[in-house]
């Protein structure tokens, strides 16, 4: 079986350090096993002291279809909520920048670790969602790091309509870094990345914890309450008769 995330350097970027989802079979679900092994690479990511970036990207055109909706039907969520919010707070406190390449479909889940990036670079044309309304469910873990960052008034619209949005309005509403033309997407990452190998080690890591010091303060306040929210709402009979519909329509 494939390694569910890879670690690799890049020769373009010796800085760089790059984490790859690597799960097409699922499309990068957040399942727990694949929670486990990005954590630990992310931290084996920022280990070496040459490291000034991490490149968080996918292998597919699908960054990630949030949380493995089979796995929470047969298992409970409890212990994946957990291990997203433990994934967003590793990424947060991480001593280098974490630079997300978006190429495609960002969803539920998925929104919590691109909003713990502290650089995203996303195709215009790749799509967001809050999905989770239309499941019973609600955006209770991913909130901790999505709301810090995105206005009042657009995560309104986002989380009550669960509605699809492209990169242009995750930009606009504070989501994504930049959004560019898919011809531009990898010009526009390595110009991040450029400059980040520019800068010491000590600098950046110091620089991060100014930005870091606020969103760690809230997970870490809010983490227990918000992972109970979301594994009662997944264990919900409402949220289960609509997650069984999605999966397993016949015996729904």
């Amino acid at each position: 079986m494939p390694d569910l995330v890879t670690l690799n350097r890049d020769d373009r970027h010796p800085a760089t350090a790059v984490v790859t989802l690597n799960s097409p079979s699922n499309r990068n679900a957040l399942s727990h096993a694949f929670l486990a092994r990005l954590k630990a690479q992310l931290v084996e990511a920022a280990r070496p002291q040459d490291v000034r970036s991490v490149l968080l990207r996918s292998s597919q055109s699908v960054f990630s279809s949030g949380a493995d909706i089979v796995e929470a039907l047969d298992h409970g969520m409890e212990k994946t909520s957990r291990a997203i919010l433990s994934v967003m707070r590793t990424i947060i406190a991480l001593p280098v920048p974490v630079v997300a390449r978006i190429d495609g479909p960002v969803r539920a889940g998925g929104l919590g670790i691109v909003a713990a990036c502290d650089v995203v670079v996303a195709d215009r044309n790749a799509t967001f969602a809050f999905s989770e309304a239309r499941l019973g469910l609600a955006p209770a873990v991913v909130s901790a790091a999505v709301l810090p960052v995105m206005t009042r008034r657009s995560a309104s619209l986002a989380f009550l309509t669960a509605k699809a949005f492209d990169g242009a309005a995750a930009e606009e509403w504070g989501l994504v870094t930049q959004a560019v033309a898919s011809q531009k997407l990898d010009d526009a990452v390595s110009s991040v990345l450029d400059e980040a190998a520019r800068c010491t080690r000590q600098g950046l890591r110091e620089s991060k914890a100014l930005l870091s010091a606020p969103l760690l303060l809230r997970i870490d306040e809010l983490g227990d309450d918000l992972c109970g929210t979301s594994a009662e709402l997944f264990a919900s009979p409402e949220a289960r008769g609509a997650m069984t519909a999605l999966i397993r329509p016949h015996d729904a």
